[in-house]
């Protein structure tokens, strides 16, 4: 049975019409070795290799001109959760064994990594998530960045660690309802600080501009205020994307200021309030405010009421409706501020700051 692929048509100004097919193909399809093949070579060894590594907050992207599906880049800003995914990987014979939900996925990702690294035998993969789904987390990536590491060690550690963000980037995809996968949008933020943990700065192309420890000790609240609107419909994409476009061509060169003059050197200082007025102005900016003023001007509201508590850090995560908060409060001093306002605490967690880790066999 053949399933029809949407469209999607982005005006980003008077002269840009982008139209972008949804071209959907089987795994496997589609590979881009990101010019490793040849140049490295797998040595397999045995045993289970397991990897874990933290999930992400994707805070805003810088310019939702210079990305789309199967063009990785835009530039972004996100953070690292101590909320984690898991992948153990043994090497087999032959053939690939998945067992996920999302095995459509992960086959794409392996099939593109066998034939970057020469690797000619096959693998089996157990991998769990952190099964906190649809709240802005980005557990695609997560679970990418887990299935690459364990994967790279099995083979004998054949790309370092910026290879494997790269291999993930362009072999970016998301599934259909008749497992084929298709091009996903990608910034590139979630395998970095998911590798690295911390706060990450990514410029056009995946290329990592910055990271650091980012507010240890902190704790971090995921809260989800009530949206009628959905991002999914065909429709509603459209309109998102061509007015995220649109803003971003006026308010880039604006937000990426802010990030380097100013946030950048509040990280480095551990200035929680003042990178939270940063994030705060960019908010209204670019195609953040576009992601925000599609769930609703109420979504302003929630955040404007949360910063009025007094809480340090209020952003909404990826395309929303979750809010992220970093404070020092505690959950019953959260639930005090929330309630009220008829939002509910839905992750509770702190930043990680040490990205992903490899475990070797016992």
């Amino acid at each position: 049975m053949g399933y029809t692929m949407p469209t999607m048509k982005i005006r980003g100004g008077d002269l840009d019409l982008v139209e972008y097919e949804f071209m959907a193909f089987t795994p496997g399809e589609e590979i881009r070795t990101c010019g490793f093949e040849g140049k490295i070579s797998a040595s397999p060894r045995q045993g289970t290799y397991t990897a874990i590594a933290p999930a992400r907050i994707h805070l805003t992207v810088f310019d939702m001109n210079r990305f789309a599906p199967g063009h990785p880049g835009g530039g972004g800003l996100g953070f690292a959760l101590k909320l984690y995914c898991k992948a153990e990987v043994t090497c087999v014979p032959d053939g690939i064994t998945v067992n996920h939900p999302r095995a459509a996925i992960i086959r794409h990702f392996l099939m593109a990594f066998t034939k970057a690294v020469g690797y000619t035998g096959g693998f089996s993969v157990t991998a769990t998530d952190h099964g906190k789904e649809h709240v802005g987390l980005g557990s695609t990536s997560t679970l990418l960045t887990v299935v690459g590491h364990a994967a790279n060690t099995a083979v004998g550690n054949p790309l370092s660690a910026d290879q494997i963000r790269l291999l993930i980037g362009h072999n970016y995809v998301e599934e259909t309802i008749g497992g084929e996968v298709v091009f996903g949008f990608e910034t590139g933020v979630g395998p970095a600080v998911s590798t690295y943990g911390g706060i990450g700065v990514m410029g056009d192309a995946l290329s990592l501009v910055y990271r650091h420890d980012f507010a240890e000790g902190k704790n971090v609240y995921i809260v989800i205020p009530p949206s009628g609107v959905s991002s999914a419909g065909e429709h509603e994409f459209d309109l998102l994307m061509t007015k995220a476009r649109t803003l971003d061509y006026r308010d880039r060169e604006l937000k990426v200021y802010l990030i380097m003059m100013d946030l950048i050197p509040a990280v480095e200082r551990g200035d929680l309030k003042a990178i939270g007025d940063i994030m705060w102005e960019i908010e209204f900016r670019g195609s953040k405010r576009a992601e925000i003023e599609h769930h609703s001007f109420a979504l302003y509201e929630y955040m404007s009421r949360l910063r009025e508590a007094g809480l340090e850090f209020v952003a909404m995560s990826s395309v929303g409706p979750a809010i992220a908060i970093i404070t020092d409060k505690t959950r019953r001093e959260m639930e005090a501020i929330v309630t009220p306002l008829g939002l509910e605490i839905a992750v509770a967690t702190e930043i990680d700051n040490e990205g992903v880790k490899v475990i070797p066999p016992a």
